[in-house]
């Protein structure tokens, strides 16, 4: 592909496609590959390693095309993303059907996949780049807002990380969100990136607020703004393995300790030490297995000091990104007595049903966001936490792409914040339907071992059916389109989740829709974690809510 081509999304009332839904899907799809959004765009690269938005341009180009012809009742099938045809369904059915990655388990292995790949049979999704809904580091910084408020209510017994601050590396496009979530708890951080172009980007950006020139610069700043009770994130170049490491050797002590690496993908996402970005490329690619076992070697050094941290009483967790595993593999046996941070931190807004809901302003106007943002907060007004996450995004957020916010909200408030937008697109508050999703990080949505259902309750971590059944009973309560990936996340045969999109268009037909998804969607997570013991999702079950009351243990 040309590097001049450049891909973003249309903006404005007018259509390109048949209908809306089709419309959202065609505009979604280009914002995933927009140049402030994707990380590599020109090789159709969204994020996560090599989560991509389709399988070649071609394929791309293909989608766009039928998307345009689409009609209204009829459903474009995305195999690993390629488009394999439409069929006449409804206008009730989803306008898209999307399938990841998903490979027979006995086959489901790191090497065979992407052997596949290779040969040009199949696509990593990730989560939220082949299913058209990535929104940018906006996407996971909520959640990483809401793990580090959680954090520091359980383990410090603070309403903020004031005073405290924040060990961590990787400044990707889900790690980038580290540093603006550890200011808007009011904490002090210290973020390394072996990659001088990604703190470049997060400085850009406004998700990092500067960068040292040494590690020792940036404890002498964090010495300073921690006095001052100020908070600040520090940005410093240099590998996670190096630098970890001679922390732990000066006895240094931070309050908190994780790490956001890509980890999960052994040939992209973790720089050896010793290496450049640079010349690790030439190292991958002249000697591709000595590279995998240097990667080990550095993840695994990387984790030792982790626990070293923990011994010297440091609170430190595994963020989702597989390290954990990746050191086991590498002969670290305890790499595990690092918590994970969803059965730590998150488990109990999965039980209520909460997790990363998110609208994307189809308009491309900021103002049609900032006004959802207002009626959010007039009729939820009684939710303060959710009140102050708007305030903070308003303030904080540098949108990427098509303007967009996410904000976790629990089974009943997505129903409503869906009625919301729908009635001020029909009433004209907004100047274009808005597209309603999430990300599959969610409560009813996945199964992951070593991230989402980690350490459930009943033993259920690795049971896969939930996913399966969220994307059917979303496809049939009136999703826009619905996705299922393999591997986002935490790798290949390591999950298996789901996704939706709803467009908000203002009419009768969406409101009724909205009605039926945002309750099954939450609703099912809800019952998940009841059918696992979990107290609060059988209280919220008592109370009466709008599904039928499940049989649970």
């Amino acid at each position: 592909m040309s590097e001049a081509r450049i891909v973003r999304a249309p903006r404005g009332k007018e259509l390109n496609a048949r209908g809306w839904q089709q419309e959202a899907a065609l505009r979604l799809l280009m914002n995933n590959l927009d140049p402030e959004v994707a990380k590599d765009p020109d090789n159709l690269i969204v994020y996560g390693g090599k989560g991509k938005a389709a399988r070649t341009w071609e394929d791309f180009d293909e989608i766009v095309n039928m998307l345009k012809e689409l009609y209204s009742d009829e459903t474009l099938i995305i195999q690993s993303g390629r488009p394999q045809g439409a069929f006449k369904t409804t206008k009730d059915s989803p306008r898209v059907i999307i399938v990841n990655a998903q490979i027979v388990p006995r086959w489901a292995t790191d090497d065979i996949f992407w052997e596949l790949e290779r040969k040009g049979l199949t696509m990593f999704g990730q989560m939220t780049a082949g299913s058209w809904i990535y929104i940018g580091t906006q996407g996971v910084l909520q959640g990483t807002y809401e793990t580090l408020w959680a954090l520091a209510k359980q383990e410090f017994g603070s309403e903020s990380l004031k005073g405290k601050w924040v060990l961590s590396s990787g400044l990707g496009e889900m790690g980038g969100a580290q540093p603006l979530a550890t200011t808007m708890n009011d904490g002090v951080g210290i973020f390394i990136d072996v990659d001088q172009t990604k703190i470049d980007r997060r400085i850009k950006g406004k998700y990092l607020d500067m960068e040292a020139k040494s590690i020792e610069e940036a404890l002498r700043i964090k010495d300073e703004y921690l006095s001052k009770g100020k908070p600040v994130s520090i940005g410093v170049l240099g590998n996670a393995a190096t630098l970890y490491r001679k922390l732990a050797d000066m006895k240094i002590c931070p309050d908190v300790v994780t790490d956001q690496t890509a980890a999960h993908d052994l040939n992209l996402g973790y720089i050896p030490e010793g290496y450049t970005v640079e010349t690790a490329e030439e190292f991958r690619k002249s000697n591709p297995e000595q590279y995998r076992k240097e990667v080990y070697e550095s993840i695994v050094k990387e984790t030792k000091a982790i626990l070293e941290f923990k011994k010297m009483g440091s609170k430190v967790f595994d963020y989702g990104n597989n390290l954990r595993t990746r050191a086991k593999e590498g002969g670290l046996n305890n790499a595990f007595e690092i918590p994970g941070y969803v059965p730590a931190y998150i488990r109990d807004l999965f039980s209520i049903g909460s997790g990363p809901f998110r609208w994307v302003a189809l308009s491309g106007e900021k103002d049609d966001i900032f006004a959802i943002d207002e009626a959010i907060k007039y009729h939820l007004g009684y939710d303060e936490h959710l009140v102050k996450w708007l305030n903070l995004a308003k303030e904080k957020v540098k949108f990427q792409g098509l303007p967009a916010r996410i904000c976790y909200a629990s089974y009943g408030q997505r129903e409503k914040i869906g009625l919301i937008i729908n009635d001020m697109v029909r009433d004209g508050k907004v100047k274009a339907p808005v597209a309603i999703g999430r990300d599959h990080h969610d409560t009813g949505s996945v199964a992951s071992p070593f991230r989402e259902t980690e350490n459930m309750k009943d033993g259920s971590d690795a049971i896969a059916d939930w996913p399966i059944i969220n994307a059917l009973l979303n496809a049939i309560s009136g999703a826009t389109w619905v996705s299922v990936h393999h591997g986002g996340g935490t790798g290949i045969g390591n999950s298996i989740h789901s996704g939706f999109v709803l467009v908000a268009d203002g009419s009768k037909e969406a409101e009724e829709k909205i009605k039926r998804v945002l309750n099954a969607d939450p609703g099912l997570g809800v019952i998940r974690h009841a059918d696992a013991g979990y107290d609060k999702s059988k209280e919220l079950i008592a109370k009466g809510v709008k599904f039928k009351r499940p049989y649970f243990k």
